[in-house]
């Protein structure tokens, strides 16, 4: 359903996206996951046919958006991260207009609209004018301006900035109700909105693409780590050199807990040898410390995110 080739996008010597390349079959929502700045919101334009590539190819729906760039705005529904309303016109009469321009045949476009309507669920709202409605129903306003015209493929960009945590919910929920039968990018650089939505993750960083695949199959990038968390009572700064001494620790840290009376919290992070956690413990009680609790962290797309980020820097 969507291809991308060896896309790159150069403003001047400055290079935004180098050769960045995947592929989402029908039916997908691929979380396009990156830092600010990453590239993100370039590609999406470019795939969108709102920019044109430097190099490198995009087909969408089976059309070329360089080449037949009118095809694939009729096959794709587009959210910019900040939707172009019109916030003078009532949600419905403004829903009829972009119908009309996205080329949805007269007598249809009662019905379409209706139907985007249903869909984000605001058709209690569509007499309202818009400059009246709180940012969630803007939002979902821009979400019905992309599915209005009922296309297979909708590129999402940033489509939860700027909402209450429980707008971020219904959005969320909205975007699942929207697969199926259509292919989703959603771009985004909100960890626990890709991981909740998506079927599958790019991560780009500094314009380059470097992971795609299922979240199950990214934690797998960590599987030879161990974060261990050790909640633990006395004074430990002066046995962090003897720490050091153990074999595969990679990084610990220390943080006293508030209201805990003399407990401190050691997170630590181990490379492939589980064992090691073992001479920790044995260190810390052999030198008279209370381990109050002691617990091995399973890694999360955020740990799969900044490993892959920083060792980008």
């Amino acid at each position: 359903m969507i291809e991308v080739e060896g896309l790159s996008k150069n403003y001047g010597t400055n290079q935004a996206i180098k050769d960045v390349s995947f592929r989402v079959e029908k039916g997908t929502i691929l979380g396009f996951l990156g830092p600010n700045g990453a590239g993100k919101t370039t590609t999406m334009r470019i795939l969108s046919g709102y920019l044109p590539a430097t190099a490198g190819k995009a087909t969408i729906a089976g059309y070329e958006v360089h080449s037949q760039p009118m095809a694939v705005r009729k096959n794709i529904g587009y959210l910019p991260e900040n939707p172009p309303l019109y916030p003078e016109m009532t949600v419905k009469d403004f829903l009829l207009f972009v119908a009309k321009i996205k080329g949805v045949a007269k007598k249809q476009r009662p019905s379409q609209v209706q139907k985007a309507l249903e869909c984000c669920q605001i058709e209690d709202k569509a007499q309202v004018i818009i400059r009246k409605l709180s940012k969630g129903y803007r939002q979902r306003v821009g979400i019905a301006q992309a599915i209005v015209h009922d296309p297979p493929v909708i590129i999402l960009d940033e489509p939860t900035v700027g909402l209450d945590p429980r707008q971020i919910i219904e959005v969320r929920r909205l975007i699942r109700s929207l697969a199926g039968e259509r292919t989703i990018i959603l771009s985004s650089h909100i960890l626990p909105e890709v991981s909740m939505t998506c079927d599958l993750v790019t991560i780009i960083n500094q314009g380059k693409i470097v992971a795609t695949d299922t979240p199950e199959k990214l934690l797998q990038h960590l599987q030879g780590e161990c974060h261990y968390e050790i909640e633990l009572v006395g004074e430990i700064n002066h046995l962090l050199p003897q720490l050091d001494q153990i074999k595969d620790i990679q990084s610990h840290n220390v943080q006293p807990l508030t209201n805990q009376e003399n407990r401190q919290l050691l997170t630590i992070q181990l490379t492939h040898n589980d064992d090691s956690a073992k001479d920790i413990a044995r260190l810390l009680v052999n030198e008279g410390l209370e381990i109050y609790e002691m617990k091995r962290l399973k890694p999360s797309l955020e740990d799969v995110f900044l490993q892959l980020t920083t060792n980008e820097e």
